[in-house]
């Protein structure tokens, strides 16, 4: 194994991994496709087509931002053509109720119900006589004492449980019993007189005969009579073909025959016989009126038809309201009906006209965002995954108002436009997601009639809500505080357009129903969010949060593997975080850099030196080697970074971290050996490969990480001496051009430095020595007078501590390579 493999420098053999050459031409596919302009115009025009295609087409409802109350501000209206007063909804629905409550049932009569119960009931008895007649054989057997009484007795139970007769055993008993008995009401009957063993029998079927046949007559209905709101019912004998109306008092529902035909019953017989007969009326008993649904429903309709949904008409030329005038409920029915007017007698022209005018309306609203995003947010505009995450959040809205707009029981507070800007906020920043607000609210206000009250609302409740997601922290400003805020918006400027429009409480509770749905679906961005991460691989604050987590296992490894490191990492996260937050910036993705920014150390953590205890690694290297080795854990942090799937505004602080500074010690060290051995060195073998930082937050972690770093070499430090540590670094980096590329200013970098300095005035403040603390550091300073200094300015993390010259015996760079 070469000295390179040793090191982790040289290049690894990953199988299945594409060669450089393709990767490469992998990354160029994937950039030309996202700044593509053809497939930006198309993500426009496509953006377009969706927003046209929601505008209404088919009714075009007039504009009404009046209301009951309110003066009539604008000229004398008068009639331009004759149109007929439609009906308050209030009075129609009113009148749909009376004909539904007084729309006759409809029922079907079925001629076969009589046939078949009378048959039901032949064929019971006959099924019971077997039964009674073997009774009567077991009982004479065993009043003979003969042999044959047990046989008898279980032939009789065999004929009893065979017996289609769902009787209960007191019911069986009471039939037994009276198999012989002829007492009728108190009268006395001479068994001899009837057929032997039937007269009971004979007589209770006889009489539930002509029970059922006089209540089939009348007409038994299915279901129970207390259920229908109507006096009378419509029967149709679909046999004959007719149509009768009946009184409800002159049919029976099934309760009412059961209960007549008990008291017809116990006119003739005995309690027990009655009770007998009442369970075999129950068994046989049908219905013969039943009540046919689509007949009833179909009848309804036709009455509901044929309200006249007009009361009048207005005349061509007639005054409808003057300018002054308090609107009524009767002006403003005329008002509504001669916008229904206007929009039912439009010709084909003055449709396309008004559908032409909302299409421009729709362009214009839509080319401000454009423009928006194309002079200040360049990067989503190039970028067409971006652009196109954007304008899908907004198209859900839109489609999701039109749907709505057709659904006239259902108000357009229930679309829960705050959800697109919210999204953009969190992905973006809060102001793409205050224009994409402002930019959906006059969409939807377009899309729902241009209703100015609603474009108020929505503008104001999109807003603040968005403000509440600007820096999330907590999953109960998702789950409660934005819902809060979006409801409490939509309630207030609700409440308010109703006072002034005098509006009464029944439309502000319907608003205000449907505003609290609208809240709840708010919670629906948490998944949402997601979703678009993983789609348009997007890195989010919800993502950071995770990521920030040091239990995750790269920062445990990192934590075991290379502690100081870990420790470092800590250090520079906290202070890039307090100065992101100092100056505005994204002070948890700072945090997140931080943590990250180093792990390629984990490589080789020996050769750093907040990792190393005993000895130094670079003692056996030469300072281009050192060099070489220090450089490398930019680029094997960037390899891990990309095996771990980290998010690419992750990775950009590892590659950034150092920009392309020089590693100073190395540099001074090999000069020196240069000058001896009299020899050429080239000043880019000892430079960082970069890039430089591009943004505010990887500038702030660059300055973070070399004022940390430096700081920790300091000796007695004090508030003087790191007050001038922190302007000399970083007015170096500034000098060495390393944030050039950065939007940072001059202001920021003030800001920046104090924001460290009380940082690292808290953590290196002095302490108040105990006598065993001087006895200590007297000894450690000692120990530290035999040691080589080096100043604080020319330490950076990866410089030892000490670094002796190296052995004469130690290869050269070319030799390493070789080897």
């Amino acid at each position: 194994m070469s000295i390179l493999e040793k090191l982790g420098l040289a290049p690894k053999k990953r199988q299945g991994a594409p060669v450089i050459g393709e990767k490469k031409k992998q990354q160029e596919e994937t950039s030309s496709l996202r700044n593509n302009i053809y497939i930006r115009i198309l993500i426009i025009l496509g953006f377009l087509a969706i927003l046209i295609i929601s505008i209404p087409q088919g009714s075009f409802k007039e504009p009404i931002n009046y209301s009951v109350g309110e003066p009539w501000r604008a000229d004398d209206l008068t009639a331009p053509f004759t149109f007929p007063i439609k009906k308050e909804m209030a009075t129609l629905e009113q009148e749909r109720q009376n004909i539904r409550e007084s729309t006759l049932p409809i029922y079907h009569t079925n001629g076969n119900i009589k046939q078949n119960v009378q048959a039901e009931l032949d064929s019971l008895f006959q099924n019971l006589q077997p039964v009674l007649n073997h009774y009567s054989q077991w009982q004479e057997s065993k009043q003979n004492s003969t042999q044959n009484a047990q046989r008898d007795s279980l032939q009789f139970e065999q004929f009893k449980s065979g017996a289609p007769l769902n009787l209960s055993e007191r019911a069986w008993t009471a039939l037994i019993s009276n198999y012989h008995r002829t007492e009728i009401l108190g009268q006395m009957v001479n068994t001899k007189a009837a057929p032997s063993g039937q007269f009971i029998g004979d007589y209770l079927k006889n009489r539930l005969q002509n029970i059922t046949e006089q209540l089939l007559n009348d007409g038994i209905i299915d279901g129970s009579k207390e259920e229908l709101s109507n006096a009378q019912i419509i029967v149709r004998d679909l046999k004959q073909r007719t149509e009768r109306t009946l009184n409800i008092a002159n049919v029976r529902d099934v309760e009412e025959a059961q209960s007549f035909a008990r008291e017809q019953l116990s006119a003739y017989f005995f309690e027990d016989i009655t009770n007998v007969g009442v369970q075999i009326f129950n068994q046989i008993i049908r219905p013969n009126i039943t009540f046919n649904q689509e007949d009833t429903q179909i009848h309804t309709q036709e009455a509901l038809a044929s309200i006249s949904t007009t009361k009048g008409a207005v005349a061509q030329g007639q005054v409808i309201i003057r300018r002054g005038d308090i609107i009524s409920q009767e002006k403003l029915n005329m008002l509504q009906s001669l916008a229904d007017a206007r929009a039912q007698n439009a010709t084909d022209l003055e449709l396309w006209l008004r559908y032409g005018g909302d299409v421009l309306a729709v362009i214009a609203i839509v080319t401000i965002f454009f423009f928006y995003l194309y002079l200040y947010r360049r990067p989503i505009f190039s970028n067409n995954a971006m652009l196109l995450l954007v304008l899908l959040a907004m198209s859900l809205i839109c489609v999701g108002s039109s749907i709505t707009y057709e659904l006239e029981t259902i108000s357009p507070y229930i679309v829960p436009v705050a959800i697109a800007p919210i999204i953009l906020t969190i992905i973006f920043d809060s102001r793409v997601g205050i224009l994409a607000a402002f930019t959906l609210a006059l969409l939807t206000g377009l899309i729902n009639g241009n209703n100015f009250e609603y474009v108020t609302a929505t503008t104001v409740a999109c807003t603040l809500g968005l403000f509440s997601v600007r820096d999330i922290k907590k999953r109960s400003q998702f789950f409660f505080t934005t819902p809060g805020i979006v409801f409490i918006c939509y309630t207030v400027v609700i409440i308010a357009f109703s006072m002034t429009g005098f509006e009464g409480w029944g439309r502000l509770g319907n608003e205000l129903f449907f505003v609290f749905f609208n809240a709840i679906f708010i919670l629906f961005t948490y998944p949402l969010i997601l979703l678009f991460e993983k789609t348009f691989k997007v890195t989010t604050d919800f993502t950071l949060l995770e990521l920030s987590d040091t239990n995750l296992p790269l920062l445990k490894k990192l934590m075991t593997d290379a502690p100081g490191t870990f420790h470092h990492s800590l250090q520079v996260s906290n202070l890039a975080e307090a100065a992101a937050g100092a100056i505005g910036a994204n002070s948890l993705l700072c945090r997140v850099g931080g943590l990250y920014h180093d792990i390629g150390k984990m490589e080789n953590p020996g050769y750093f030196t907040e990792n190393q205890t005993e000895g130094n690694e670079h003692d056996k290297l030469k300072p281009r080697m050192s060099a070489l080795v220090i450089k490398a854990h930019v680029s094997n942090g960037v390899k891990m970074a990309e095996e771990e799937k980290l998010p690419g505004v992750v990775i950009d602080f590892i590659k950034t971290h150092h920009g392309t500074s020089l590693i100073k010690f190395f540099w001074d060290k090999a000069k020196k050996q240069a000058d001896e051995d009299k020899k050429e060195i080239r000043e880019e073998d000892f430079q960082y490969d970069g890039p430089r930082p591009h943004t505010k937050e990887t500038g702030i972690l660059l300055l973070a990480d070399c004022v940390e770093a430096s700081s920790r070499a300091m000796k007695d430090p004090n508030y003087q001496k790191i007050e001038n540590l922190i302007d000399k670094m970083i007015d170096d980096r500034v000098n060495e051009g390393q944030l050039s590329k950065t939007p940072l200013t001059f202001q920021d970098l003030t800001t920046i430095k104090e924001t460290f300095l009380n940082i690292l005035v808290g953590i290196y403040h002095s302490r108040v020595e105990y006598p065993e603390d001087e006895e200590k550091e007297s000894k450690e300073a000692e120990t530290e007078s035999s040691k080589i200094d080096h100043p604080a300015e020319e330490t950076t993390s990866e410089m030892p501590d000490q670094f002796p010259e190296s052995s004469s015996d130690a290869p050269s760079v070319d030799e390493y390579y070789n080897s």
